[in-house]
């Protein structure tokens, strides 16, 4: 069977999934949906990793870490996600120095569901690929990457279309915020 990853244009899925979302006892999960994350004014980042205890994703996520404070400060609200369940992101997150004060919720799919709907997971090994989706405040895509399982993402870049998607406006090729947009 073929991915169709969900495109431009559509409605995020519904959602409602357990999550990590600190690793103080009594306090590390999380049920959260959909209505959390997508609301007026507040656009979401999703992004999703393979597999938790590997070498590529803790790159990713701790530099999504780094980044959150960019993230926030354009009104957009960041979730990572995979098919591990919630014990493993737990565990992980418990044992990865770079891990243990994420600032984001980890979302357990561990039905495979999300990463069914979405399109990115992998036939082979059921696990989800590095995809991230920027959604905008009425719940729609407005942009999709997907990465091959062994190639990790550019965290720069996801702010940078954030940007250009937020100026509702013409950005030329390498637009940086800050920078002229194209008048037509």
């Amino acid at each position: 069977m073929e991915n169709r990853v969900l495109n431009i244009g559509s409605s995020f899925p519904e959602f409602n999934k357990t999550a990590v979302i600190s690793t103080e006892k009594g306090k590390e999960f999380q049920q959260v949906t959909h209505q959390d994350f997508i609301k007026e004014g507040k656009w979401m980042v999703m992004f999703w990793w393979p597999k938790d205890f590997t070498f590529v994703c803790p790159t990713e996520i701790a530099e999504f870490n780094n980044q959150y404070e960019e993230f926030k400060d354009r009104d957009a609200e960041l979730l990572g996600a995979s098919t591990d369940s919630e014990f493993v992101h737990l565990a992980w997150r418990k044992d990865h120095e770079d891990l243990k004060n994420l600032r984001f919720p980890m979302i357990a799919d561990t039905s495979k569901s999300l990463a069914a709907e979405l399109g990115i997971l992998e036939s082979k090994e059921k696990v989800a690929y590095r995809a991230t989706f920027i959604v905008d405040p009425q719940g729609i895509v407005r942009w999709v990457s997907v990465n091959d399982l062994n190639v990790g993402r550019n965290v720069n870049e996801v702010l940078r279309v954030l940007d250009g998607l937020q100026t509702d406006e013409l950005c030329p090729c390498n637009w940086e915020k800050g920078q002229e947009t194209l008048q037509a």
